[in-house]
């Protein structure tokens, strides 16, 4: 969903995402040119990190590679809210790049567009990749591309908060029990939890791990299941364990405020680690509870590395042999450390894991998280998206109950 931006790969990360690419791609080499047919020649890569420039390391990988591919790369970088429009544009025109990373939800949008090879077609390997994470990708029984990494969901809080009101986190396992715990903390003279409800994507990010987490599903927004979830929001402002805030608060504005010390939770993502660690107080992550236990799912974020469509096939060879390199398992590692994301893959996730003992909430949360446009949802998800987020924005200022709200929001969806 978001990730932080402005940031540099560090030396010595460099020095591992260089060092890994001789071993990851050492197979590689190139079978497709510019011509499509002998060896050499440029190949063109689109990704969304314009935070990253021609010296950082992610610009080296892409062209150590490329060397190993036995290609030049030629890479553009585009904010996320342009790439779509400039590939479907480029599809038009016949000019679309041999390698596009994209948003994950964005993914179902272009291969039904008809814009992305499968991975049938272009031969990418993804049996190493967690299934939930890479069912994002996938549209119409098909998978079109793999994912980089991911981000998700979680709960941060503060330590210091908790031990003064009496809570062990350790006896939050569910929705009751978290509500307990935010009692609690307001008798003891602090808040409870903040989170983003405002009436965009990122309201609907925020409301979907407490949304699965009470069994609901996307294509029924109007059940039982989902009301329970909406009623736990809106009883939370109620009843002053969540601020009336959360109403505009945008993924960032929450964040603010539980770095302020005051709270006790913050639901936000891997994105913030940076800035937790600087907060100045003690904090931990646990994973979002499902009403009655276990970890809820919460949405993916981060991109998929895919393959469009061209009109020289011969490309697709070395284009499969990029992708391969750019998410084998040693540069997965250090690009994920990087873009704070836990990686696709199990063994990766283990790995990490073990590198830094506090990713496991985090690892946790990704092997039980979901893509937005998982279930086959592809191009609808938009549409019931942002009837979810009116619904909860409805029910969180009062105008409509949780119930009413979400029936007018599934009657909207369904239209």
């Amino acid at each position: 969903m978001n990730r932080s931006t402005g940031r540099r790969l560090a030396a010595a990360t460099l020095a591992a995402v260089l060092a890994s690419v001789g071993t990851a791609c050492s197979s590689s080499t190139g079978t497709a040119a510019s011509d499509g047919g002998s060896a050499g020649g440029t190949y063109t890569v689109w990704d969304p990190y314009p935070q990253f420039d021609a010296g950082s390391a992610w610009a080296e990988l892409l062209d150590a590679c490329g060397t190993q591919a036995g290609v030049r790369i030629k890479r553009t970088a585009f904010d996320t809210s342009d790439l779509t429009n400039k590939e479907l544009l480029a599809a038009q025109q016949g000019n679309s790049p041999d390698v596009l990373i994209v948003d994950n939800p964005v993914v179902s949008t272009l291969a039904q567009a008809g814009v992305l090879t499968s991975t049938k077609e272009n031969a990418v390997d993804t049996s190493a990749v967690s299934p939930n994470l890479l069912a994002a990708g996938q549209s119409g029984g098909e998978t079109f591309g793999t994912p980089i990494g991911a981000n998700t969901l979680a709960l941060y809080y503060n330590k210091a908060v908790l031990t003064a009101a009496g809570v062990d986190v350790a006896s939050i396992k569910d929705w009751a029990s978290l509500t307990t715990a935010l009692t609690k903390v307001k008798a003891a003279g602090k808040k409870g939890i903040t989170f983003s409800g405002i009436g965009t994507e990122e309201g609907s990010f925020q409301f979907l791990p407490w949304l699965w987490g009470s069994g609901a599903q996307l294509t029924h927004l109007d059940s039982a299941q989902a009301a329970s979830a909406l009623s736990l929001w809106t009883d939370w402002v109620k009843q002053g364990l969540a601020p009336n805030s959360v109403i505009n608060n945008t993924q960032t504005t929450s964040w603010q405020e539980f770095a302020g010390g005051e709270f006790a939770f913050a639901e936000n993502g891997t994105w913030q680690l940076a800035n937790a660690k600087k907060a100045g107080f003690e904090y931990g992550v646990i994973p979002v509870p499902g009403i009655n236990g276990g970890t809820a799912p919460a949405p993916t974020g981060g991109e998929f590395v895919t393959v469009p469509v061209q009109k020289k096939t011969a490309r697709y060879g070395v284009s499969a042999k990029l992708v391969s390199c750019l998410t084998s398992a040693d540069n997965s590692y250090a690009t994920d450390a990087t873009l704070s994301y836990i990686a696709p893959t199990p063994a990766v996730q283990d790995k990490q894991a073990a590198a830094d003992p506090g990713l496991q909430a985090w690892v946790d949360a990704v092997k039980a998280a979901k893509g937005r446009t998982s279930d086959d949802l592809g191009t609808k998800y938009p549409k019931i998206s942002e009837q979810l987020w009116t619904s909860v924005q409805a029910a969180l200022t009062g105008s409509k109950s949780p119930q009413a709200a979400l029936s007018a929001a599934q009657s909207a969806a369904v239209q």
